[in-house]
């Protein structure tokens, strides 16, 4: 009997297959795809071929990663730049990507999106004191992967520090 936790044997062409639909779905990095060649069982030099041939044939495009992963975090999830970042580099995104993708971002969108933010926590908080309650809002705006600079600009635009 067969382990359940053992990567099923494919030949090459059954995982160039199967990496090609992976990367159809949606799009991937570079570590996610090789992550999943690797549960698959490729190795060596096979691995890398096929890495190549999802390249070449453009099912695997880093930059195209790169950009749709930050504008989808941003417009969808309302991320700032330092929690994109983070999620880029986890991915495996090279810096030089990674800093195009974060520049792609439009700055009034940005900015309006966390002043967005900041009214709509701002309603929420039941904190009576001022201090404490841009204190609260900081964190929060923080936490979204905003940067302290923008954050305290937000604030005083929508008169609430």
């Amino acid at each position: 009997m067969k382990s359940s936790n053992q990567a099923p044997i494919l030949d090459k062409k059954q995982a160039l297959a199967k990496a090609e639909s992976f990367c159809a779905y949606q799009e991937r990095s570079q570590k996610e795809v090789r992550t999943k060649l690797l549960e698959l069982g490729m190795r060596g030099d096979e691995l890398e071929e096929i890495l190549s041939d999802l390249i070449l044939h453009n099912f695997l495009n880093e930059e195209r990663f790169a950009m749709n992963y930050a504008s989808g975090k941003f417009n969808i999830k309302k991320w700032g730049r330092i929690k994109i970042k983070q999620g880029l580099k986890l991915k495996g995104v090279p810096e030089k990507l990674l800093q195009k993708a974060l520049y792609s971002l439009d700055d009034d969108d940005y900015l309006k999106t966390l002043t967005d933010l900041a009214i709509k926590k701002a309603k929420l908080l039941n904190e009576k004191d001022p201090f404490k309650r841009k204190i609260k809002l900081m964190y929060y705006l923080q936490s979204r992967g905003f940067e302290n600079d923008l954050i305290l600009v937000a604030l005083k635009n929508s008169n609430l520090n």
